[in-house]
């Protein structure tokens, strides 16, 4: 379908960039997928298979997190003004609100000392006390912590885990059979990292947070497949509706367009980056594994890329980086040159 992109997939996997791909594009309502290269290289080399599962690691904060807070917002259960104070008693801050931890603008600091060797509980308590800093309201710093709050904040209102109201509410309805916290086949998982005390990391969550957080994250932890999401993919691109399942209104799939930054100059909206071009913003966000989706609302095209290019080690990550913002802008140009 976008030949010039399919090649620069091809050569992130033939310059061992990543170990493989598993991507799909959506256009004209129809879909596209494809498979590049292995889904492990170590201990054994194993063949991509289809519908692999991946740990889609901060995607998490879109298909779950964001879609959930929005639902929310359309039900009146909250309003992206309210104070994160006025949910979570024990926040220290009485100035943060959703809207400042949905667009990354909360400023608050999340160094927390020996973080990995916590239990859950005693993670949450640091997480609920970090301190806010100088460019609280000013700048976009991008962390998992706003994201960890945000879905406290959802088990507080909804009186269940995450991985209940993802289901509930997303999953469930949408029919992402292979979508959850807790893949049912670790075999049908592509490998992560190889970690000293973990080993190779496969069918369990990759981020460390996520990993003592268990059901109670909303930065990370979801695994999913190309299938399902393209499937919430296409979701949004109907402007919240899929098979006559209304998901989100439409009103608020397009608010997502506008910036929701305190300047209204930060490029981020609730939730998703915004990748603008011209007068046009597309919606994108990224995971850590090596993951991203781009979804273009109104032209109602997406980009869907799945890969675990931090398997075996994590040691390409500005290389890969670096490829992965050429491979977008690889696609938004082959996209809009077939448009004109």
């Amino acid at each position: 379908m976008y030949p010039k992109t399919i090649n620069v997939i091809q050569q992130l996997v033939e310059d061992e960039v990543i170990p493989g791909a598993s991507f799909g594009f959506i256009k004209n309502n129809e879909q596209a997928t494809y498979r590049e290269g292995l889904s492990a290289i170590v201990p054994n080399r194993e063949a991509l298979k289809e519908n692999q599962l991946y740990d889609i690691a901060s995607l998490t904060k879109v298909l779950l997190t964001t879609t959930i807070m929005l639902q929310l917002w359309q039900e009146e259960k909250l309003n992206p003004a309210d104070k994160v104070s006025d949910y979570l008693t024990d926040f220290p801050s009485k100035e943060v609100t959703l809207r400042h931890l949905l667009t990354h603008t909360s400023g608050i600091e999340g160094y927390i000392p020996n973080r990995d060797a916590l239990s859950a509980s005693e993670l949450k308590e640091a997480i609920l006390h970090l301190p806010v800093g100088k460019i609280f309201d000013k700048e976009v710093r991008y962390t998992d912590t706003g994201f960890i709050l945000l879905g406290f904040i959802i088990e507080a209102i909804e009186k269940t885990t995450l991985v209940n109201v993802f289901a509930n509410r997303i999953s469930g309805p949408l029919n992402l059979n292979d979508s959850s916290y807790h893949p049912r086949d670790k075999e049908m998982c592509v490998p992560t990292e190889w970690n000293s005390k973990r080993g190779m990391i496969r069918g369990e969550v990759h981020d460390p947070k996520a990993y003592i957080l268990g059901d109670h994250c909303g930065s990370a932890g979801l695994f999913s497949t190309l299938t399902d999401c393209l499937t919430f993919s296409q979701m949004m691109l109907n402007q919240g509706e899929l098979n006559g399942k209304r998901i989100l209104n439409q009103k608020t799939v397009l608010s997502l367009l506008g910036d929701w930054t305190p300047t209204g100059k930060l490029n981020r909206s609730l939730g998703w980056d915004l990748k603008t071009r011209g007068t046009k913003n597309y919606l994108f966000h990224t995971g850590f594994t090596g993951t991203f989706i781009v979804l273009d609302i109104l032209g109602k095209e997406a980009f869907v890329f799945l890969s675990n290019r931090v398997h075996p080690t994590n040691t390409n990550k500005s290389d890969y980086l670096n490829q992965r913002d050429r491979l977008v802008e690889c696609y938004l140009t082959e996209k809009e040159a077939m448009n004109h």
